[in-house]
């Protein structure tokens, strides 16, 4: 069934109201009509079942017919912090990760970072990460819409470790610690139903620099390997989230 996400203000007591793109994408995408039925969710702390009561230019109003539990997110809540690729490998990155079940992304520049950051496109290429974000949020059937944060500095970055129970700093030139043993002992720490907040920090194409590894460290992260093979900054930071999910026993049991 077709989820979409609408504003906190849109989703009234008893209907809820869809708009602009969704709205459009309704009429004329899926040919929606009057009695369908919609998943529809304020991506916070309501979703329900609705049925369209009417279609108009730009808006459908649908009725609530049930409220449903928002059962779909990870106990444990992964940021991907990921130094900007060169091309669209954020869009990757944010779309893929997002299917997997990270809640957060945090673009960053690094050293090696190749990609040319200008600030008058930033806005413009936010929107686009945020919709793709949206979109992969529903083809997911995600209860919430992962929040993309505007590029970091490095030194903020850093910075935002404190705010986190676990970092995890995916370094390809680690030879000591794997990230499933790194992980799998907090995970395990993890009261039953209780949630945790990781990051997962993923450089760019050239990697990081080994500067950046010491500084990572003193700033609280764990550096770790992701296996024998050297990964594709684009693939990284989904291996490193499917893993810690795995062991947090979101793939099945525990």
């Amino acid at each position: 069934m077709q989820r979409y996400f609408v504003m906190p203000e849109q989703f009234g007591s008893e209907s809820v109201v869809i708009r602009d793109e969704d709205a459009r994408h309704i009429a004329k995408v899926m040919r929606g009509k009057a009695g369908d039925k919609l998943i529809v969710s304020d991506g916070v702390s309501r979703e329900a079942l609705v049925e369209i009561e009417r279609i108009e230019m730009g808006e459908v109003t649908a009725s609530i017919l049930e409220a449903l539990e928002m059962t779909h997110e990870p106990r444990v809540r992964i940021t991907v912090a990921q130094s900007l690729p060169k091309g669209d490998k954020m869009e990757t990155v944010i779309q893929k990760c997002t299917e997997i079940g990270a809640v957060a992304f945090a673009p960053f520049l690094s050293e090696r970072t190749i990609v040319q950051y200008d600030e008058r496109k930033e806005s413009k290429r936010l929107e686009r990460w945020r919709k793709i974000c949206k979109e992969a949020a529903e083809q997911a059937h995600r209860n919430i819409v992962p929040a993309v944060a505007a590029p970091l500095s490095w030194k903020l970055l850093l910075q935002s470790f404190a705010g986190y129970d676990a970092v995890y700093f995916c370094y390809e030139k680690e030879e000591g610690q794997q990230l499933r043993h790194a992980a799998a002992p907090w995970v395990a720490s993890l009261a039953p139903q209780a949630s945790g907040k990781v990051m997962i920090v993923v450089g760019p194409e050239g990697g990081f620099t080994p500067e950046e590894c010491q500084a990572a460290e003193a700033a609280g992260a764990v550096s770790v390997g992701l296996g024998r093979r050297i990964l594709r900054c684009e693939t990284a930071g989904m291996v490193a989230a499917a893993c810690i999910l795995y062991e947090s026993g979101e793939m099945g049991e525990a």
